[in-house]
């Protein structure tokens, strides 16, 4: 259930991008009440920019939701929030789809210099530890391999989406975006959660006498 919270903007930025062309017009008419949008169903290219709007608008919505249910805000939906907000608005301001791209990768830069950083501040227990500890025990030299490898994760996807933003066309990168990101994310914690399995501490309850 987390995991379609923390994901419905970027779905919804797919569908606005994908049904740009099918959508009621007063919707249209609507976005271009926002002083920087100016948007013509007939211009394919204006598809991303109210995609861009939607997302930044449902990010929104994804924080105070989550306020409303927990009392407090999480942080990597703030970072989120945050970097959307800078990249977001040059994308719509600036009527420029390469801002809206870079956002993927400085967000996935963020998560791995997190976990990089991590390891050294605080009470010197990493990220991945942090966030798997109560499901499984490894010797803490393997917390520290799976937070690396969690950090070159984060760090490949943001390479891997420039060199799709770049190299591909617009709407082969908004499929990127939504399919090509979740896909490594499972495999890679898949991957992981069997590399941790293979190290796990096995507990033994002494017998009662």
């Amino acid at each position: 259930m987390k995991f379609l919270f923390d994901f419905f903007p970027v779905a919804l930025f797919f569908m606005v991008y994908k049904f740009f062309g099918e959508l009621p017009p007063a919707w249209i008419a609507v976005a271009n009440q926002f002083p920087f949008m100016t948007l013509n169903q007939s211009e394919p290219k204006d598809a991303i920019l109210l995609a861009t709007l939607v997302i930044i608008l449902a990010t929104i919505a994804q924080n105070a939701l989550y306020f409303a249910m927990h009392r407090r805000f999480e942080k990597m939906h703030l970072i989120t929030l945050a970097i959307l907000l800078v990249f977001g608005t040059l994308t719509l301001f600036l009527k420029d789809p390469m801002f809206i791209k870079w956002k993927v990768s400085i967000i996935n830069w963020g998560f791995a210099l997190a976990f990089v950083v991590s390891q050294y501040v605080g009470v010197r227990k990493t990220l991945a530890e942090r966030m798997m500890a109560s499901a499984i025990q490894v010797p803490a030299p393997i917390w520290l391999k799976a937070n690396w490898l969690w950090a070159g994760f984060f760090t490949f996807v943001g390479i891997i989406n420039l060199i799709v933003a770049y190299n591909f066309s617009e709407e082969a990168w908004v499929d990127f975006k939504l399919f090509g990101v979740l896909g490594l994310t499972f495999a890679f914690i898949i991957a992981q959660v069997f590399y941790l399995q293979q190290h796990a501490l096995e507990t033994t309850e002494e017998p009662t006498k």
